[in-house]
């Protein structure tokens, strides 16, 4: 295996990160890789470095984010396109459904995803529901499907392992 430097923006600065690639190179065209190569390249550990953390449920979430995601499938998996294929809200809930298609040597190959975020929350004090003030429920919603829709074709797949 070789290591490979991959660039990173963060804050107006450029973080040098190493990552290990296959022993393969990136053919010309876009869509010479298969879907295992292509695998085999994003479904690999990634530096700490890229990897973003939150608190859940008293439990430290490690994810990649949306735009890290983007970089690397531009990266390993040229030509990748997004979707959003559908978005439903409940009163106090919006649900994405996204569609990720990656052209590969057998043809474009997509993995669909969904996302949610809740709009509103219960006020324990009023029992009334309440906006939320923080993000936005879209973005939220369509980054958490993007995400979960990578995970499919292996990017970070490994995050979702209980060690």
């Amino acid at each position: 295996m070789t290591a490979e430097t991959l660039s990173v923006p963060t804050e107006g600065s450029a973080n040098h990160v190493s990552v290990i690639k296959p022993e393969f190179s990136r053919p010309s065209k876009v869509a010479e890789w298969t879907l295992t190569q292509i695998q085999e390249a994003i479904s690999r550990r990634l530096p700490p470095k890229l990897l973003s953390t939150r608190r859940q449920g008293g439990q430290t979430i490690h994810y990649i984010p949306w735009h890290i995601a983007a970089r690397i499938l531009d990266k390993y998996a040229k030509g990748w396109e997004w979707e959003i294929r559908t978005i439903h809200t409940t009163s106090d809930r919006l649900f994405l459904v996204g569609r990720l298609s990656i052209p590969t040597a057998e043809g474009v190959i997509f993995r669909e995803a969904t996302g949610t975020e809740v709009l509103k929350e219960l006020d324990k004090k009023t029992g009334e529901l309440k906006e939320l003030s923080y993000g936005d429920s879209s973005s939220n919603a369509e980054s958490m499907a993007f995400r979960r829709a990578a995970a499919k074709f292996g990017l970070g797949l490994y995050l979702y392992d209980r060690d």
